[in-house]
């Protein structure tokens, strides 16, 4: 369709001011109104544009390098300590040293010390005292750190003997112990840990290793990781089944780069309409108490991965509900799902348009802030399902309601440009609002998709530290390693001891995958020992 002509008039300074000293003594004619009128709508457009342009420069600004911060506080430039509609005292600063004590440190060595003079029973060595010592149940305790190569090597230096006469050579045995393979299962998990957990490249951990005297090649970590992946699988698959169980699901994508299917989108023609887009997605499910965490990483989007998870679904299972943004490629496909949108990606449209729009975004912020401060006492109350369900309704819904209302007020009277970025925030709650408010209606439903942003930042950090995978299935064994590593930290797990023991015991993982969560692997590993498998 062809674009409508505009028509452009010449209208200098002198011929503007004429005409706006000729209306304080008489109507205008018709020329002057006309040429009056398109100055105004002229002023209006360049407006909208620089305020969006604008906006637009403040969006790319946090792709580039990410936002400063999101807290209503700086956002609103409000000074620090003041919060919400009321918000005039100021913040009260936590307790404590912020150092951590002695019961932080799980994967620390313990060694008892005893008493260098006293023993339980002897007499108190104070003066005039005839009372017996005994120990206490709390010792006293000390820490002390000290740094360790990643990776530690052991050389065995085996004393060889040879006959001088027949010349046969004798090499002493090796220490008990020690094992037949040159890289044990702590050199594997530790580099699947460093590369898939804190996105260090292999390239990286070779010049770092080697500047400590423990060479180890890229190709060599590669290999190690690789090789892994049989004995680590069978979790995997567990926990995608698992994870297909779940009340709430949580998805999102990041996109992610693989150099072997990049190669094969530029041999692509023109006429193969094959999607070219690469991604990572997320996926959080909430299985009653525990939360597991999924990557999938290449052409398909977070709701097509969602799809395939739900597969293993239970018929006999009501739907989920399925957090995340309002984007059409997020929906699991022919699976339903109760479906709720993400609140803080909701708000921050309001974020983006704070230095045109202050009061208005003040006034959206300030809400949303009681309801998450409500959020907040419903995980500290750990209220169930239902009774959060009741909460929200009292004390939520009101402020919700009242937004809603607001909203809508500023179409109805035409106080908000729809076209305007404000109008475009707006627009957004109000498009979306069913799906933001369903925590007012279902027991259950999460306020946003910020479990699966933090979640993704593991695939971030991975493309900005190492760029990208090479291959499909350098792909799927970080998806793998990202997938356990981040569900033991979500539950608690220590994940370089998970990784180690799903190693060492991979034929009876393999026999019965679901005893080896990272949730129930401890208390699985003790029943082994004990049976003396």
């Amino acid at each position: 369709m062809s674009r409508p002509k505009v028509k452009h008039l010449d209208l200098d300074m002198a011929e503007l001011e004429a005409i706006l000293e000729h209306t304080r003594s008489g109507p205008l004619s018709e020329e002057a109104y006309h040429r009056l009128k398109a100055v105004v709508t002229t002023l209006a457009h360049l407006t909208r544009e620089l305020e969006k342009k604008r906006t637009s420069i403040t969006r790319l600004r946090h792709l580039l390098f990410g936002p400063r911060t999101e807290k209503s506080g700086d956002v609103l430039k409000k000074p620090a300590g003041t919060s919400g509609t009321a918000g005039k005292g100021k913040k009260k600063k936590r307790k404590g040293h912020g150092r951590n004590g002695a019961d932080a440190y799980q994967g620390a060595k313990k060694v008892e010390v005893p008493h260098g003079t006293l023993k339980s029973g002897d007499t108190c060595p104070e003066t005039d005292c005839t009372g017996k010592v005994y120990p206490l149940s709390d010792p006293g305790l000390l820490v002390r750190i000290k740094g360790l190569p990643p990776l530690g090597a052991t050389v065995y230096e085996l004393e060889k003997l040879r006959c001088n006469l027949c010349g046969t050579v004798f090499t002493a045995k090796a220490p008990p112990g020690i094992g037949e393979k040159k890289y044990d299962e702590t050199a594997v998990s530790m580099i699947g840990l460093l590369k898939y957990g804190a996105g260090f490249p292999f390239n990286r951990l070779e010049k770092l290793e080697g500047n400590l005297g423990i060479p180890l090649p890229a190709a060599t970590q590669w290999d190690l990781v690789k090789d892994a992946c049989g004995k680590l699988e069978p979790v995997f698959d567990e926990l995608i089944d698992q994870a297909a169980q779940g009340e709430v699901l949580h998805n999102d994508d990041t996109p992610m780069k693989i150099l072997e299917l990049m190669a094969e989108n530029q041999e692509q023609t023109e006429k193969a309409l094959k999607r070219t887009g690469l991604f990572t997605s997320g996926i959080i499910s909430k299985c009653g108490e525990q939360l597991i965490a999924l990557f999938f990483t290449g052409r398909n989007h977070a709701g097509e991965n969602l799809q395939s998870v739900l597969e293993s679904r239970s018929k006999q299972l009501d739907s989920p509900i399925q957090m995340c943004d309002a984007l059409s490629r997020n929906l699991p496909g022919e699976f339903e799902t109760i479906l709720a949108n993400c609140l803080s990606h909701g708000r921050r449209r309001f974020v983006d348009v704070v230095e045109n729009f202050p009061e208005e975004v003040r006034y959206v912020l300030e809400i949303l802030a009681q309801v998450y401060k409500n959020d907040a006492v419903v995980r500290k109350q750990n209220l169930s399902p239902r009774e959060r369900l009741i909460f929200h309704q009292q004390e939520s819904g009101p402020l919700m309601e009242a937004l809603h209302e607001w909203l809508e007020h500023q179409f109805s009277e035409k106080t908000v440009e729809p076209n305007s970025s404000l109008g475009e925030a707006i627009t957004y709650l109000l498009n979306h609002w069913k799906e933001l408010t369903l925590f007012l209606r279902k027991p259950g439903a999460p306020l946003d998709n910020n479990v699966c942003e933090r979640a993704l930042k593991k695939a971030i950090l991975h493309r900005k530290n190492a760029l990208f995978y090479k291959t499909q299935n350098g792909a799927r064994v970080g998806d793998l390693f990202m997938s356990l590593i981040h569900t033991a930290e979500l539950s608690g797990a220590n994940a370089f001891d998970y990784l180690c023991e799903l190693q060492r015991h991979a034929e009876l993982v393999k026999e019965d995958p679901g005893q080896w969560m990272p949730w129930n692997y401890r208390e699985t590993l003790k029943r082994v020992i004990a049976e003396g498998n």
